[in-house]
């Protein structure tokens, strides 16, 4: 699965995520600041933000994208030595690419936060008429607000785009090295599915979660500062009374809170999902049988295979209702507890709209960070099965014991039993 597309995968991961680490530290400790020899120092800390898409184009935006480029470049040109691999250009670089992108949406998330403080208290000072305002300015900050919106929706579809060939690529790296190993590997069950679909399935999740776990990441870094800053405006919390940095305490104990009640009520369903996808193949694999043999796929054998798939089928249904019913709850409660916590400071007095709004697009980017597992916590149970399934392929290649499952399978396969004939799973 990574060893086709990635140069010693282990290895690699590690590196990478040492390199990340090293490229962060000289970044703030003193490469920031060193743009100023090139005419792009960073901006004053009472500077007040960029408003609109010239931020994107500004001194310090423009350093950190030099500074980005050379981090990623020589990334690639060491492993390109180390260990060259055919498809380096697209895991390397095109993992790097992808790297950007997520931290240009994220900026694109804090630009949008930095225009909702002055816009709203502007639209507040208006409805007051406490401030005297000319419907040019009103339609100069919407206009600045579409701008940021037209650069994200641009960035988004160009994304789709890239993501697409990559995802791709992924796949192509996948079948390839399966193919060269197909001798050994089409006796195992579903070997046709799990090369033509699972890998695709695979490449597809992985870069998915990948891409919004660094997504969560920088959204942290981005927005943790911003909560920090706009805690000093909270004068106390319901129930808990005045604490420091209250935002930021509530945000981590609300998303623990989430992460570890739908881990706890969800943690059958990986199983579950890799016995759904056992007994399809096993469906699929008769019928297709079934095309080109007429003692094959019988009815008393497709009745039975059919009803092991309706059992398990049934069995994930409700399984999924009680943890439905947990993960909607906690996400609707996610979307006004930010507003929850606000209310003694709306009611004395000490915020404006405009902070308001700020602080609750700030909190819900954080919670959302913190809560990566609870609105990834699906997808990554159809990972762990797709995993499974692929895992158990490439035993055969490095010669390790197969799982007992697809053990029993093949013994019967190379006894050519029949499903009448094969003992009970």
């Amino acid at each position: 699965m990574f060893v086709s597309f990635f140069p010693r995968p282990k290895l690699f991961f590690l590196s990478a995520a040492l390199w990340s680490v090293f490229a962060v530290v000289v970044w703030f400790v003193w490469a920031e600041q060193f743009g100023a020899v090139f005419g792009m120092p960073p901006a004053p800390a009472d500077a007040p933000p960029i408003i609109g898409i010239g931020v994107f184009l500004s001194p310090p935006f423009l350093w950190f994208y030099v500074y980005f480029a050379a981090v990623i470049l020589s990334f690639y040109a060491f492993w390109a030595w180390f260990s060259p691999h055919p498809w380096q250009n697209w895991s390397i670089l095109g993992s790097g690419v992808l790297l950007f992108i997520t931290y240009f949406q994220v900026q694109v998330s804090v630009a949008v936060n930095n225009w909702y403080g002055p816009f709203w208290d502007l639209i507040q000072g208006i409805l007051a008429k406490t401030v005297t305002s000319s419907t040019g300015e009103v339609y100069g900050q919407i206009g600045s607000f579409l701008g940021l919106a037209l650069v994200a929706v641009t960035v988004s579809a160009l994304t789709a785009f890239f993501v697409s060939h990559y995802i791709f690529r992924w796949r192509t790296a996948m079948n390839n090295y399966y193919m060269d190993h197909w001798p050994i590997l089409r006796h195992i069950e579903g070997a046709s599915q799990r090369v033509q679909e699972d890998t695709m399935r695979f490449s597809t999740i992985m870069e998915g979660l990948g891409v919004n776990f660094i997504d969560s990441i920088m959204t942290l870094i981005a927005f943790f500062p911003v909560l920090i800053r706009l805690s000093v405006n909270i004068t106390e919390l319901p129930l808990v009374g005045q604490i420091a940095h209250p935002l930021v305490i509530a945000a981590l104990l609300w998303s623990i809170f989430g992460t570890v009640l739908l881990a706890a009520v969800g943690f059958k369903l990986p199983g579950l999902q890799f016995r759904n996808q056992r007994v399809e193949a096993a469906y699929r694999k008769e019928l297709v049988y079934g095309e080109d043999n007429e003692d094959r796929a019988q009815p008393p054998t497709v009745s039975e295979l059919f009803a092991n798939v309706r059992r398990n089928y049934f069995r994930l249904y409700f399984h999924y209702v009680y943890f439905n019913v947990f993960r909607y709850l906690y996400l609707q409660l996610n979307g006004i507890f930010s507003l929850i916590l606000l209310v003694p400071s709306i009611i004395a007095g000490t915020i404006t709209l405009g902070l308001m709004n700020q602080i609750s697009y700030a909190f819900s980017q954080v919670t959302s960070s913190f809560q990566y597992l609870v609105s990834s916590w699906t997808t990554i149970v159809e990972l762990i099965s797709v995993y499974k399934r692929l895992r158990a392929f490439e035993s055969m290649i490095y010669g390790e014991p197969l799982p007992e499952i697809d053990q029993r399978f093949l013994e019967r396969e190379q006894a050519g039993l029949t499903p009448q004939e094969q003992p009970p799973t």
